[in-house]
């Protein structure tokens, strides 16, 4: 196996971890969400994230990359990241969750049409196809049973939210080359929480009240770290390492396999299986093995 295959296989693998820590995070959501209010469930999840990759990074590569660390750049582009996650959480109050995964559906394109717009990735068939099959896939992992779909605010904002993180995502791997990808992960999240929290504190200046944790236990507290360290922290570390490596549109592809994986989490607990779930991650399976030549698109002969 070449280095570059080698490269390719363990930024795929990435991805696969990545996708099953973040849709373990958002199983154990809806033990937290009804709990806070949204801008205070998203400047805790990213303050919590933030806080436990600076602690992994410090004892990783010591003091020194985090004292030469552009924090106001880390900032900039942080905030990016906090910004899809509350415009996300808008998008789903007025057009519900079928509209949040519907338009998520569609981040492999964003992804794919930033590569080609500002590094001139060229767009070949096996690329195309590759791309039409992951978002097929992942249309087809959705429950439109669950509720109507809303093509008003509320898309606008779930597609501002996708167009944020894919941007911020590719910006932490691109603004910061100096950095492993621990650093960059890091000192983005820190960004993001420094805009989260300055939401917070407005909303608390304007009246509204901190939230109480007296009444949380075990249960409440575990959901919620792994909603915000494990769902945020390692499944974005995990992301920006293969994002690094096979670039954010190859890596978004992946994202279309989370409601397989939230499925098969289901299924341990107890729920039923779900063969539709298990087709669309087929679908998007092969379409990211076709995206990135493992399966070679036929050639034309020569005449």
């Amino acid at each position: 196996m070449t280095t570059s295959s080698t490269s390719a296989l363990t930024a795929n693998l990435l991805c696969v971890l990545s996708m099953v820590i973040w849709a373990a995070g958002i199983s154990a959501a809806d033990l937290v969400i009804p709990l806070l209010l949204p801008e205070q469930l998203n400047a805790l999840r990213m303050g919590l994230s933030a806080l436990f990759l600076v602690v992994i990074w410090c004892g990783s590569e010591g003091f020194g990359p985090i004292r030469r660390a552009n924090w106001i750049k880390g900032t900039l582009v942080g905030s990016l990241i906090g910004l899809g996650a509350w415009f996300l959480v808008l998008g789903q109050a007025r057009g519900g969750a079928v509209t949040v995964a519907v338009i998520s559906a569609t981040m492999p394109v964003v992804g794919i049409a930033l590569e080609v717009f500002l590094d001139g990735r060229k767009l070949t068939l096996a690329l195309v196809l590759g791309l039409i099959l992951a978002v097929a896939g992942g249309f087809m992992a959705l429950d439109f049973h669950a509720g109507g779909l809303s093509l008003g605010l509320g898309a606008l904002f779930c597609f501002a939210s996708v167009i944020s993180f894919t941007l911020g995502s590719r910006l932490t791997v691109t603004a910061f080359p100096g950095e492993s990808a621990l650093g960059r992960t890091a000192i983005s999240l820190v960004g993001a929480t420094i805009a989260t929290v300055t939401v917070v504190v407005l909303q608390t200046l304007a009246g509204v009240a901190l939230p109480s944790f007296a009444a949380w236990g075990l249960r409440e507290t575990g959901a919620l770290l792994l909603f915000s360290v494990g769902a945020v922290g390692i499944a974005q570390w995990l992301f920006v390492k293969a994002v690094g490596r096979i670039g954010i549109g190859l890596t978004t592809l992946h994202m279309n396999v989370t409601p397989f994986y939230v499925m098969l989490i289901l299924f341990a607990a107890g729920a039923a299986w779900n063969w539709t779930d298990a087709l669309a991650a087929a679908i998007v399976g092969l379409g990211v093995l076709i995206a990135q030549g493992v399966i070679p698109m036929p050639q034309r002969s020569q005449t």
